[in-house]
């Protein structure tokens, strides 16, 4: 019986639902409904009558949400004794943040963060990878997201999520090109891409730039040590339809009629992001946030 199972079933009780619930908990409906199920199928009993109104505890279900409150109060209060013996920081936690994350990433750490550990301020900095993993080497970072994972004993890391890029072309581009499952990456040989430097991300750029080169794609000119790929340059530079960007499923910006998103023909693209932290960590409150990272699988 994992805590986290405990936790999904409490909120159905209280929520009387699978959809507020969901909400309260951060996760999709469906995930939460089979989390649910799978518990009931490990214990043996129905804890939860389900209806379209809504769910409401059986009897077994009702004697283990008294259970279940007690042990999950039980143990916040033992993390919360604990800190006091591993708070380092002055209550500050200083994440490092790539320029791309998918939107409600951090959300459920953020919010377990906030109530195990209320005291505790989140300051967020926005940084490529390189300029996190210094950042954390200089002890000016307690955790980064990074597109790059570190080797060796100094910082554990954490994959927290794997994303197919597709591509941003000039829609009319785009119309010529694409099929129904998407452009295949063979297609863009003849435009150049529009990439971010490489002293941002070294391995990544290394890994894109021989998959690009690999299908006959021209890597254009170098983007200029220290610029930030942001939106705005991205769409500026494929508006003309000479070139093309490379950018995740919800990127997160509106895009112009004459700039269109599409898939990769089988996924040939996969950007992964990793949460980095010093290997010698004590915080309570690091712990905390980095258990409540969702993994992979769930993106």
């Amino acid at each position: 019986m994992e805590l986290r199972d405990l936790q999904m079933f409490v909120a159905v009780a209280e929520e009387g639902g699978l959809t507020a619930a969901a909400r309260r908990l951060h996760m999709s409906q469906p995930a939460l409904s089979q989390t649910i199920s799978r518990f009931e199928r490990q214990l043996g009993v129905k804890l939860l009558a389900r209806s379209n109104t809504g769910a409401q505890v059986t009897q077994a279900g009702a004697t283990l949400l008294g259970e279940a409150r007690a042990v999950l109060a039980r143990h916040d209060m033992a993390l919360r004794t604990m800190t006091r013996y591993t708070r380092r920081g002055h209550g500050v936690l200083r994440i490092g943040i790539p320029l791309e994350l998918p939107p409600g990433l951090l959300d459920p750490a953020l919010a377990d963060l906030a109530r195990v550990h209320p005291d505790t301020r989140v300051q967020a900095r926005h940084l490529s990878t390189a300029d996190q993993r210094a950042a954390l080497q200089a002890e000016e970072l307690d955790v980064g997201f990074l597109r790059e994972r570190p080797t060796g004993a100094q910082f554990d890391a954490q994959l927290v999520v794997r994303e197919p890029l597709g591509v941003l072309v000039a829609a009319r581009r785009a119309d010529r090109l694409a099929d129904p499952d998407g452009i295949a990456l063979d297609a863009l040989a003849g435009l150049h891409w529009v990439g971010f430097p490489r002293s941002s991300s070294p391995l990544w750029y290394d890994e894109v730039a021989g998959i690009l080169r690999g299908h006959g794609i021209d890597l254009g000119p170098r983007a200029p040590e220290g610029q930030v790929l942001i939106p705005d340059v991205k769409l500026a530079a494929v508006a003309d339809g000479r070139a093309f960007a490379l950018a995740p499923p919800d990127w997160q910006r509106l895009l112009p009629d004459h700039v269109t998103w599409s898939p990769l023909v089988g996924h040939p693209l996969v950007r992964r992001t990793w949460a980095v932290w010093p290997a010698e960590a004590t915080r309570g409150d690091l712990g905390r946030f980095i258990a409540g990272l969702e993994g992979p699988g769930s993106t």
